[in-house]
């Protein structure tokens, strides 16, 4: 069977960190497909708090059971190249609610016409993970709530440590920019004060 018949699916997202939403999109398509090639990617509108690298650690930590899935990062390149490349037949994307289906929708359309030979495939949600998000998870994290039922129990120590860690940096970012703030308003009122002399 040459790579082309094979039924190989990419299932792209920036995975910071990878939820039980995520794994359920991806235990699904690996029951559609031959080989599932789980896509780390760097969202440009994102600030990430975790490296490309590490999510791809978390991954295959959380999918070591499944014999047909491949974790990759793409850095550098568009989605339907790397499609293209590894002569895929699919895209595959999870919805959780109609907002996301008008984005996906044209991203869909794009990549149809930059790879015409693979097509996109939207997987529903499963209806307990419709509300969760990496960015839901991050936001509970780092004010010190409990993630335990969004994300798998082997990667929550790694996740919980450093977001925890990110809240700590922010608040001492605040506190250095409080403190620029009081020395520009010194330095004006200084400036203030030697005009009026």
């Amino acid at each position: 069977m040459s790579n082309r018949e094979r039924r190989v699916a990419v299932c792209p997202g920036s995975f910071d960190p990878v939820t039980f939403g995520h794994l359920d999109i991806i235990s699904r398509a690996s029951k559609l497909f031959d080989k599932v090639i789980v896509l780390v990617s760097a969202n440009l509108d994102k600030k990430p708090a975790f490296t490309l690298t590490e999510r791809l650690l978390m991954i295959q930590k959380v999918t070591s059971g499944f014999d047909n899935i491949v974790i990759d990062i793409l850095e550098d390149e568009l989605l339907a190249d790397y499609v293209s490349r590894v002569n895929a037949n699919a895209i595959v994307k999870g919805l959780r609610a109609v907002t996301d289906f008008e984005y996906e929708f044209q991203m869909a359309l794009g990549n149809k016409k930059l790879c015409p030979e693979a097509e996109t495939l939207f997987l529903t949600t499963a209806a307990e993970n419709m509300y969760l998000s990496s960015s839901v998870v991050k936001q509970i994290a780092v004010l010190g709530g409990d993630i335990s039922s969004f994300v798998p129990a082997e990667i929550l120590p790694v996740i919980t440590k450093r977001l925890r860690k990110t809240r700590k940096t922010e608040t001492l970012n605040e506190e250095a920019k409080a403190q620029m703030i009081l020395e520009v308003q010194e330095f004006a009122n200084s400036i203030g004060k030697e005009e009026k002399e």
